[in-house]
């Protein structure tokens, strides 16, 4: 096992400038494990994580400083999408650059 921790944990760039729209039967309250304290409903069927439809986005859940050291409050209980979200993906690398991080592969080799 490496020493190295995992990128995520000193990045946040995800959590910081992408939507997060997911399904409301994620929620608790409709049997799912998303807090509900955190959930945005934009449709009887859609809902999205609170702060990230600010401007500029920036998931509720989230903590630290992005780019250095950064957390997921609700990490157990994240939504499908955030689920999902690759490390090193190109998604992943385009978040990064939008906030003047470089890609994971330019730090890796």
């Amino acid at each position: 096992m490496s020493n190295t921790a995992h990128p995520c944990l000193s990045c946040g760039a995800c959590c910081a400038s992408l939507r997060v729209d997911f399904s409301a039967w994620e929620t608790e309250d409709r049997g799912g494990s998303v807090p509900c304290g955190l959930v945005v409903p934009i449709t009887d069927e859609l809902c999205r994580l609170r702060g990230t439809d600010h401007s500029p986005p920036r998931c509720a859940a989230l903590t630290g400083t992005v780019g250095q050291r950064v957390a997921c409050g609700i990490y157990e209980w994240r939504p499908s999408p955030c689920r999902e979200f690759e490390a090193g993906s190109d998604a992943c690398d385009r978040a990064r650059m939008r906030l003047a991080l470089l890609p994971l592969q330019t730090l890796a080799g």
